[in-house]
């Protein structure tokens, strides 16, 4: 490892640590796993497979979890620095109005906006950053809301299973350079980027996902200006604002504790939305979007349109997290209005406004009609993610990338 290399990690170990309890002695492996990526299949009853608990590089110390089943090869996760709730949740959020956010968040500053049951609550980034995991109720269905920084990947999942609500929390480890959550009821296992139990007693089950998205918050304020935001009220003490990984979303760069092979059709942390619909996925590159604005597709047998526009910090470039580079902000969307199919297309250069070809009505990034004969209406949210592309590839290495035409 060269010497810029080694200070890069030691760097981004540090911040690690900043975000943390302390470490507890903790070391980042050096050896390789056996295998690259493999992809994650569909769960099943009988997706575990007897694993080798010798080649777990990580401690077992402290946990409850049944390591002799697993779906994947232990070998494969290491310690990301923290320890189990070294970077802690939060487990009793707190919230704020818009209004008193904008006391201490920018109108670009990155939430992950969420609606539900007809509440709409954003998540600022500048507080995931620090804690990654959301444990929470909304509109009634209790969520967790989870961030992770290395892989720039957002995703809320229902907490609800076969009946049982469950709580989550970090596990200190990594696979792939992605999160690794585990639940308090089971202590199993979690992989962030797929939503799938792989180590312990749950292993091959699923969480559900639900339909989330990186937005501004100037854009949900004009979405949702009834909306909540999660508070800095956590119960811990943390610089929120401050981003502990500057200038780790370089795009050509490697990412940090990924051990693996990397997909080369788009750089390693290239931001990409994703859309899986059964076997079918498609990633669709963030320059790619700016250049159109606006991205048709069929996945999985279903249209979706994407947008971008631009206007969202990125959280993972500047030390002051509202003062990173504009990254724009994506929404995936059904591109139909009460079973009108649409058309849709950007009046001019990024900036400009995204409009349907039918009515000549202008929508939003949030997908809501804000002009025309269709002001007001709502097009139906896709579940989707927004990663770099390392980290969706890894998981998902069959998945169709788009380019502008």
């Amino acid at each position: 490892m060269n010497r810029s290399r080694l200070m890069a990690v030691v760097v981004f170990v540090v911040a690690v640590a900043a975000a943390c309890q302390p470490l507890a002695g903790a070391a980042i492996p050096t050896s390789e796993p056996s295998s690259p990526p493999r992809p994650m299949g569909p769960a099943s009853a009988d997706a575990s497979v007897t694993a080798d608990i010798s080649r777990l590089r990580v401690s077992t110390r402290g946990w409850k979890t049944d390591f002799n089943k697993a779906s994947v090869d232990l070998a494969e996760f290491a310690g990301g620095g923290p320890p189990k709730d070294g970077i802690p949740p939060i487990d009793e959020p707190r919230y704020e109005s818009i209004e008193a956010a904008r006391g201490w968040l920018s109108e670009r500053s990155p939430v992950i906006a969420l609606v539900l049951n007809g509440r709409a609550r954003a998540y600022p980034l500048a507080i995931l950053i620090w804690h990654e995991i959301v444990n929470d109720v909304l509109g009634d269905e209790p969520v967790v809301v989870t961030f992770c920084p290395l892989c720039n990947t957002a995703l809320v999942f229902e907490r609800t299973l076969a009946g049982t609500v469950h709580d989550f929390g970090t596990t200190g480890n990594l696979r792939f350079s992605d999160l690794v959550m585990y639940d308090r009821q089971t202590e199993s296992w979690w992989q962030q980027a797929t939503g799938e139990a792989v180590v312990g007693e749950l292993t091959g089950k699923r969480l559900t996902f639900l339909p989330a998205q990186i937005v501004s918050l100037a854009d949900f304020a004009a979405a949702h200006p009834d909306g909540d935001v999660l508070s800095r009220d956590t119960g811990h003490r943390r610089d929120y604002g401050r981003n502990p990984y500057p200038g780790y979303d370089a795009a050509g760069e490697q990412p940090f504790l990924y051990e693996g092979v990397i997909d080369d059709r788009v750089a390693p942390k290239e931001r990409v939305v994703t859309v899986m619909q059964g076997d079918d996925a498609v990633a669709f590159p963030y320059p790619e979007l700016a250049k159109t604005g606006v991205a048709s597709e069929t996945v999985g047998g279903q249209p979706v349109v994407v947008f971008w526009t631009p206007g969202t910090a990125s959280a993972l470039d500047s030390d002051a997290l509202d003062r990173g580079r504009d990254a724009g902000a994506t929404g995936v969307f059904r591109p139909q209005v009460d079973g009108r199919r649409l058309t849709f297309a950007r009046r001019g250069d990024a900036g400009a406004p995204i409009a349907d070809q039918e009515t000549g009505s202008t929508w939003s990034v949030t997908g809501r009609a804000t002009d025309g004969p269709l002001a007001g209406k709502q097009l139906e949210p896709v579940v989707h993610g927004d990663h770099f592309w390392f980290a969706w590839a890894a998981f998902t290495p069959d998945t169709r990338v788009w380019t502008a035409p």
